[in-house]
């Protein structure tokens, strides 16, 4: 049975404050993104991909903005998802959050 235990794992610092592990087949990917430098002031700059995206957030507080939607402001527990190329972005409110995203097809830019 494929395992990947939190000890043993990758772990990959993608800038000050974010870091990111994650686990994927030939379709499908899971990330899980620990953020540790919140509340931030502003929200990120949106980003877009062609991967559907869908989003838990186990810990901490946010903002989460989708082109053509409004703002909403989510909590541990909630949960959101993203269309292929639509404009998207975060502004973490809590000084530590943690996502888990899901991806298909899997982003070969994270590996």
């Amino acid at each position: 049975m494929p395992v990947q235990k939190v000890e043993s794992a990758s772990v990959v610092m993608t800038k000050d404050g974010l870091s990111r592990r994650l686990v994927h087949t030939d379709h499908l990917m899971m990330v899980v993104i620990d953020f540790t430098n919140g509340p931030w002031p502003e929200p990120e700059a949106l980003q877009h991909h062609f991967h559907e995206q869908v989003t838990y957030v186990a810990e901490g507080e946010l903002i989460f903005f989708c082109e053509g939607e409004k703002e909403e402001r989510l909590k541990a527990g909630d949960m959101f998802w993203v269309p292929s190329n639509k404009k998207h972005g975060i502004q973490l409110l809590s000084e530590r959050a943690k996502l888990i995203d899901s991806f298909s097809p899997i982003r070969e830019d994270f590996i």
